[in-house]
């Protein structure tokens, strides 16, 4: 056997759900003959964030300086570089609140103090070059099997081009959007879920973000949820919990709101 692939996991500002995740499944024993573990600090307490490696995950949104730091840190010390979660892959939820960073901190920390240097949440790519995306909040367990299963084989994962609507339709469910005018966004976010949430009767709030290249159509979902009664904030607070720095997302809603006036 050749020589192990080395792995590092990192976390910036998030909850940890995503990290959690995957250090609850079994498989994870499975990679110990063919990948070495440099630095995880939930798993490994002697972990090194010096240490290079083949494979980076990170897990979080940029929320501070220090974090800028690290994240370039990473990137020159690693191969490739994997963004885990809705808050490295999008903002996070950290990143729905439009209001000024100083506004922010008052509401939440009043005069409280910190030791780091805090900016307002933003995705890892904003920074560094991201290689490939874990999407979800937290990912399916399948999803970083495949991704390091691929990248063990020396292949490559390929990246979903459609929506939550596609699996909707596959498992037979009831169009919650059209058959009860619920704000659901499976058309315009990843799949990838398998609808779960759909499949229960509840409106998809977009956790997956939305997909990419160019085809997340924000205007025609919007004008679909304007015939309900929302208004364009209602549309907007809802789109931007997970879409917060899609530079299209305001400019295409925007867009449908003009029509009429």
């Amino acid at each position: 056997m050749g020589e192990k692939i080395r792995i590092g996991f990192y976390a910036l500002t998030s909850c940890y759900g995503c990290q959690l995740q995957f250090a609850m499944m079994d498989e994870i024993l499975k990679l110990l003959d063919k990948a070495s573990i440099e630095c995880w600090f939930m798993v490994e307490r002697d972990s090194d964030e010096d240490r290079e490696v083949d494979i980076a995950f990170i897990e979080g949104s940029v929320s501070t300086e220090e974090e800028v730091e690290l994240v370039r840190k990473i990137r020159k010390k690693a191969k490739i570089v994997i963004a885990v979660g809705s808050c490295a892959v999008h903002g996070g939820v950290q990143s729905w609140d439009g209001r000024p960073l100083e506004e922010l901190w008052k509401t939440v920390y009043g005069d409280g103090k910190v030791k780091f240097q805090p900016k307002k949440a933003e995705p890892v790519e904003n920074y560094i070059k991201v290689d490939y995306r874990i999407y979800g909040c937290p990912p399916e367990k399948r999803d970083f099997i495949y991704t390091i299963g691929t990248l063990l084989i020396g292949s490559w994962p390929e990246d979903i081009d459609y929506p939550v609507c596609l699996e909707c339709r596959l498992k037979g469910n009831t169009c919650i959007l059209i058959e009860t005018g619920e704000p659901c966004l499976g058309p315009v976010t990843r799949a990838g879920c398998d609808a779960r949430c759909p499949s229960y009767g509840i409106a998809c709030i977009g956790c997956r973000g939305a997909i990419g290249y160019d085809v997340a159509y924000f205007d025609s979902l919007a004008r679909t949820l304007k015939e309900t009664g929302l208004t364009k904030e209602e549309i907007l607070e809802r789109m931007r919990i997970f879409n917060a720095h899609n530079p299209k997302l305001e400019e295409m809603v925007e867009k449908i709101f003009e029509e009429g006036e």
